[in-house]
């Protein structure tokens, strides 16, 4: 869990946020058992009042460069305020399924 957790200071410490949400997603793929490579992000923070969502995208991507450049093969990206984090009830959408399927359903 060593990604995960770089992630989650990194992103700590960029935006404060309300809400922060890591999750390691890489079961879902066709990886090995215990990969980190495959994250999903749910942040909110005051930092992304007023910024169009590729602002957001771009200072989460801009704060885990090094992550991107060396351990994550795919990132989801949820960046919320807190009046829209409200407004989904707190909530952001579930990760679609991995189209190459998974070890754990071959057989």
């Amino acid at each position: 869990m060593i990604v995960q957790k770089n992630i989650e200071q990194k992103l700590n410490t960029a935006f404060s946020p309300i809400f922060l949400e890591v999750l390691n997603e890489s079961n879902m793929h066709n990886v090995p058992v215990g990969s980190e490579s495959h994250f999903k992000v749910t942040i909110v923070s005051g930092d992304f009042e007023g910024q169009r969502l590729i602002t957001r995208h771009r200072a989460v991507n801009q704060t885990l460069a090094d992550e991107l450049k060396n351990d994550i093969h795919a990132l989801a990206i949820h960046t919320y305020t807190e009046s829209e984090w409200h407004d989904l009830n707190g909530h952001s959408p579930n990760s679609p399924p991995c189209r190459g399927g998974s070890l754990h359903d071959k057989k």
